[in-house]
């Protein structure tokens, strides 16, 4: 059976997204390649990167946020992405205004002035500049100690007045976070954790940006592309426009996506299906979902579970349970699956649990 245009949409994006091609070297090698990875939930975001890093573990992750060569904070729509540690500030230069502007009416419900978002950075600087790396929690200590209120919420609503103290100092480039202590995260300064940064014009990071994006998330849509970057449309095109000849433009079903024209490197092809994390790139980072998503499967819900991608579309859902020595996988499928589809999926979930260095229990919820 000819393969169609959408089938064809998805083999690309399957290819560019490293899912069905595995081609980079360290963690900090994809996420330089996407430009940024959602990393809200912070364990599934170690999967998504291992998963697409040759030979890749959850220890080397964790290692390289540890180490700084990725950092977690806010940036684009604003959430919490991995970024690489050296493309930071010119990914700041383009996406903080933006985000600073969406940010504003928080900061009014949260009284949060400019002199009070400056005062804060201040004390946040003070706090860290000897190099120490400190907790949430011990930096709003810092900064009630200093009279700046940490606690107040929005209409009776749980507290958001410290996150968005502490966003506000990671996108005006002053802090990122540290190495974890125990379970928890710290604070550091960004200039200390990544003194060799890029700093480009904004033209140069707004074109970067563009380019990178359609390049490891193409065939994609300008649509798509102001959903994942937070931009507004005339940046977004105006980015396309700067990328120039490093991206192409195609039609499918009245739809223009953009991509770009060169192949991905040669690398070991994956098996067909993947359990995907939440939130990962390949749903979480477009506005349109209908290649990926069929219009009766979204209406089943679980598009913010982890995900049972097969041939690219979403076929269900999964859940894992760790032990000390055994991840247990269980696959929730939409719809029966072909025997081959189930040989893929429980090669997906080995690859999994050797990820945590562990032996697989594999099972399919009936």
């Amino acid at each position: 059976m000819p393969r169609s245009r959408s089938d064809d949409l998805i083999r690309r994006r399957l290819r560019n997204q490293q899912l069905s091609r595995s081609g980079l070297s360290t963690p900090a090698d994809v996420v330089s390649w996407f430009g940024a990875v959602q990393a809200q939930d912070y364990h599934g975001a170690k999967w998504a990167v291992g998963q697409r890093t040759m030979d890749g573990r959850e220890s080397t992750i964790a290692q390289a946020v540890t180490d700084g060569a990725i950092l977690r904070t806010h940036i684009l729509r604003p959430t919490w992405h991995f970024v690489a540690a050296e493309d930071i500030k010119w990914m700041l230069s383009v996406s903080a205004p933006r985000v600073q502007a969406r940010n504003a009416p928080v900061y009014r419900l949260s009284e949060l002035d400019r002199a009070t978002l400056s005062r804060s950075r201040r004390t946040i600087e003070r706090a860290l500049r000897n190099g120490e790396c400190l907790t949430r929690a011990e930096l709003a200590a810092i900064l009630e100690r200093a009279r700046i209120p940490t606690d107040k919420g929005q209409r009776g609503q749980p507290s958001t007045r410290l996150a968005y103290l502490m966003m506000d100092a990671e996108l005006e480039g002053l802090i990122c976070n540290g190495p974890r202590r125990g379970s928890q995260f710290t604070y550091t300064l960004l200039d200390r954790r990544a003194p060799r940064a890029k700093s480009w014009s904004t033209d140069e990071a707004l074109g970067e940006l563009t380019r990178r994006y359609f390049t490891s998330h193409g065939p994609a849509t300008l649509r798509d592309f102001v959903w994942w970057s937070g931009l507004t449309v005339a940046q977004a095109r105006r980015g396309i426009q700067i990328a120039g000849r490093a991206l192409q433009a195609e039609t499918c079903d009245s739809l223009q996506y953009w991509s770009a024209p060169t192949r991905s490197p040669r690398a070991a092809r994956l098996p067909p299906a993947h359990l995907l994390p939440v939130y990962d790139e390949f749903l979480i980072a477009y506005r349109d979902r209908g290649l990926t998503i069929d219009r009766e499967v979204a209406n089943r819900g679980g598009v913010f579970s982890n995900y049972l991608i097969v041939d690219g579309r979403l076929r269900g859902t999964w859940t894992r349970t760790l032990t000390k020595t055994t991840a247990a996988i269980r696959i929730a499928p939409y719809e029966t699956l072909s025997k081959s589809a189930l040989r893929s999926a429980a090669d997906a979930a080995r690859r999994y649990a050797v990820f945590h260095g562990m032996t697989v229990s594999f099972a399919v919820r009936r």
